[in-house]
């Protein structure tokens, strides 16, 4: 049998997973059952499209409850390293310059399941945090972007 996918997670990522299938299984699939009920009202069902949608919402929301459940089944929690405070390890938030005009950047580790570029978290499996883990604060090193290769110094790990 096939071992199911691990999703590495922070403790407060897996805290929003459970609030997220939380509001699914109560508020939102809820919602979707009335709209269901209010459809099947308009008429015939083989040409009702607010009926076709309705359902087509339930399938989505009770997949997105099944993905959700799998995700927290298969919860890995990130414990940060306190061995080595200065590695670049997941959990940890990253500080580098680019090197040579010195535009600082800082990122947290984090698994896919709660990446965020936008927060500043991006996913265990991305190029710069494969380039920047198992580094240590001062090292310089290249780090690997969708636009090239750049050098960067690490400056700081929390």
């Amino acid at each position: 049998m096939a071992t199911e996918k691990q999703y590495y997670m922070t403790k407060e990522g897996l805290a929003k997973l459970e609030e997220e299938l939380e509001f699914l299984k109560t508020t939102r699939r809820q919602e979707v059952v009335e709209r269901i009920k209010i459809a099947r009202g308009f008429g015939d069902l083989s040409e009702n499209s607010e009926y076709d949608a309705a359902k087509d919402e339930q399938a989505f929301v009770e997949s997105k409850i099944a993905t959700t459940e799998n995700m927290i089944r298969n919860a890995v929690i990130i414990e940060s390293d306190t061995d080595n405070p200065d590695m670049v390890g997941m959990g940890k938030t990253v500080t580098f310059i680019e090197l040579p005009d010195g535009d600082e950047e800082s990122y947290t580790i984090v698994g896919s399941a709660e990446a965020d570029p936008f927060e500043g978290k991006i996913s265990n499996d991305s190029p710069i945090a494969k380039s920047l883990i198992g580094h240590e604060v001062g090292e310089e090193l290249s780090v690997a972007t969708p636009g090239g290769d750049i050098q960067v110094k690490i400056t700081k790990v929390e």
